[in-house]
């Protein structure tokens, strides 16, 4: 089966082609270049340097979120588009779980986080045995107090990764736990290769949908929508 799958989710962005397990193509850009200007050419290179057409894939597969607001939706949006113009049905998959997917050579506990800002990230946590990955929590927002205390009950190595990796490895929360470690840079980031293998799992208990049927998942509001809801609860109690 051949997908191609794309991540704009974070400040990086990627695509990924694959057949199987088999990748075919893959490119990463971590240059804070807006992903409306670089998804769709990058998208190009890969599939002109692997000489593989758009219309071989049989499916296509994209994070939904948690993630940038913005950067999901472009990337929601860019796969969409490619697969009503093929006729072809779409996966949307978990960013948390697409970053957990680029670490299953590393046996032990795989923590995904990304910056949720405030002192908060979006997590979720998974246990890798040979190669096979077991969810343990749901997404979630939850604070880095938290998460530091649910990690330190863990009798096995921790591995932190996504963008918020490296603020919660520093945090003063982590910072006394024996056995949180921190994998190299090219590890940590969601990657195409990641997306797809987490839509390859997704395919063997849920089937694809429509284009017209993906949907971000925002586990919490918009900016925007939050700071008009606290501008809002600081006027009715004056």
């Amino acid at each position: 089966m051949r997908i191609l799958a794309l991540d704009s989710s974070a400040v990086s962005a990627s695509v990924a082609v694959v057949d199987g397990l088999k990748l075919l193509g893959e490119g990463f850009v971590n240059t804070r270049l807006t992903h409306s200007q670089t998804l769709m050419p990058m998208v190009q290179q890969v599939l002109t340097c692997a000489q593989i057409p758009l219309s071989s894939m049989d499916v296509f597969a994209v994070t939904v979120g948690p993630g940038s607001f913005t950067g999901v939706r472009i990337a929601a949006s860019c796969i969409q588009g490619m697969a009503m113009a093929q006729n072809k049905p779409c996966v949307g998959v978990s960013t948390l779980e697409a970053i957990a997917y680029s670490l299953t050579d590393l046996e032990g506990v795989i923590c995904a986080v990304m910056d949720a800002r405030r002192q908060q990230v979006y997590n979720a946590c998974f246990e890798n045995h040979g190669g096979i990955l077991t969810r343990l929590t749901p997404d979630r927002a939850l604070s880095i107090d938290h998460l530091a205390q649910e990690c330190q009950a863990y009798q096995k190595p921790v591995y932190l990764a996504g963008d918020g990796a490296v603020l919660c490895y520093e945090s003063a929360a982590f910072r006394g736990l024996a056995d949180v470690r921190l994998p190299a840079e090219p590890l940590r980031f969601q990657r195409g290769y990641g997306v797809a293998r987490a839509a390859l799992e997704s395919l063997q208990y849920k089937p694809a949908v429509d284009a017209g049927e993906l949907v971000p998942v925002y586990l919490r509001p918009p900016q925007a929508e939050r700071e008009l809801k606290q501008r809002l609860q600081r006027e009715a109690e004056l």
